[in-house]
């Protein structure tokens, strides 16, 4: 499957300023698949190193850290010759081994002229909790995450579709109503599926929804043995709690995270690690409240009050256990739960794009699902699961702040009007 983390691949490759790269995800991403892939297109061979099993490697590198040394000994014992250049280096689960991370330094300042890539599903769980010494200012570093739409639609032969969604994106035009349709049926399809790439995979070889599901499954289960594995049994337990509470914190009329809802007699105090763990291993999202929309926006984030989204719309779907033909319906059914996910959807498209999570809330009295900056300008946008959107906020907000045009992201067409540009849930990704 093509995946957009190729072409920041390629720059790495061409950068004659080039750092080891490392690349962080969640498991189940697609990161050792695309680097594999990479490797071989464009190496002439590819030494792939799991420490999750080099325990021998792992062992040597308590000892050794020169890069030269580490390459003769690499050698020696897989029977490789590695040529500068030509030989890509890929230390596969390096949150394994703090020396393999450590090593990345002395690549970068003994043997620049060598290609070397890592990749970690817990990397920041591992730096987090343990005393890892990481190589700060000697890597590069990419974040990789589930497909997003536009890549969904590359892997379900929609490449023409994507191609009408940016010109009429960009040219504020409505689609016709046909391609109109057909994309808000594949973003359902996408509320289902997800974006995880073996769960692609399955839909778009069985066309089935209902083989999807276990596939989903078992990336759940990878999670929750990763949270007994890498966590303390008691941390543990709180983890798994907070990461089943997620359907039943956004099915709230106030989807903000309430700990009790967890536990009862739930706290920060108790719970505060958990989600961190869960922040760090990418599986979830979250989302902070903002006390103001002034510039930077960042340092008007409300540190207590947050939402947690999932890392995949695929799995809240299964997560939550709501009915296939609900999502599928072209009727629109009064479902607040329907809205959860659309918000989840839109957390999970801007964080593929870069943009960090932020919601605004004015005494209770309005809320702004999202607030973008954009250079000196805040851009308020709204999420809206159906065509019916009439919303007071977004007016409040841009008026109050002084945003040029605010964004509302629901069924209708492209279009605008008072000041709000409508973009279609499948053209997120534009955004």
């Amino acid at each position: 499957m093509k995946r957009k983390v190729s072409d920041s691949l390629i720059e790495w490759k061409n950068n004659p300023q080039r750092m080891p790269l490392i690349i962080n995800g969640a498991r189940q991403v697609g990161k050792t698949y695309i680097v594999l892939e990479f490797g071989r297109e464009y190496y002439d061979q590819v030494l792939y190193l799991n420490m999750e099993i080099e325990h021998t490697l792992d062992k040597y590198l308590e000892t050794e850290l020169s890069p030269k040394k580490i390459l003769q000994y690499l050698e020696a014992v897989k029977g490789v010759e590695i040529s500068a250049g030509k030989t890509l280096i890929f230390f596969d689960e390096v949150q394994a081994s703090e020396r393999a991370l450590t090593s990345l330094k002395y690549f970068c300042e003994q043997t620049p002229e060598h290609h070397v890539i890592a990749a970690g599903s817990l990397l920041g769980v591992a730096i987090n909790r343990q005393k890892y010494s990481f190589p700060v200012g000697k890597v590069n570093e990419i974040n990789m995450y589930p497909l997003d739409f536009e890549e969904f639609l590359w892997a379900m032969n929609r490449k023409k579709l994507v191609e009408e969604i940016k010109n009429h994106f960009a040219g504020n035009e409505a689609m016709p109503e046909a391609l109109h349709k057909i994309g808000l049926e594949m973003y359902q399809q996408y509320l289902i599926v997800g974006g995880m790439p073996a769960s692609v995979n399955t839909f778009v070889e069985t066309e089935s929804f209902v083989q999807v599901q276990p596939v989903q499954n078992n990336i759940i289960n990878e999670y929750i043995s990763d949270m007994a594995k890498y966590a303390d049994p008691t941390t543990s337990v709180k983890i798994r709690a907070c990461y089943k509470s997620i359907p039943a914190q956004l099915a709230k009329e106030n989807a903000k995270f309430q700990y009790k809802v967890v536990q009862r007699g739930g706290t920060a105090t108790i719970f505060g690690e958990a989600i961190e763990w869960l922040q760090f291993a990418g599986i979830v999202l979250k989302c902070q409240r903002l006390t103001h929309g002034y510039i930077p926006i960042n340092v008007y984030a409300d540190l207590v009050n947050f939402k947690l989204y999932m890392s995949d719309i695929g799995m809240l779907t299964l997560c939550s256990k709501t009915p296939l033909q609900t999502i599928l319906s072209p009727i629109e059914v009064d479902n607040i739960f329907i809205g959860a996910m659309t918000e989840n959807y839109v957390a999970q498209v801007f964080t593929n794009k870069g943009y960090e999570l932020f919601y605004w809330q004015s005494e209770g009295k309005a809320e702004v699902d999202f607030i973008l900056q954009k250079e000196d300008v805040v851009i308020p946008v709204e999420v809206k699961k159906g065509e019916r959107n009439r919303s007071k906020s977004l007016g409040i907000f841009a008026k109050k702040y002084n945003s040029p045009y605010a964004i509302r992201i629901s069924k209708k067409n492209f279009g605008f009007e008072n000041n709000i540009k409508s973009v279609p849930l499948y053209s997120a990704f534009c955004i």
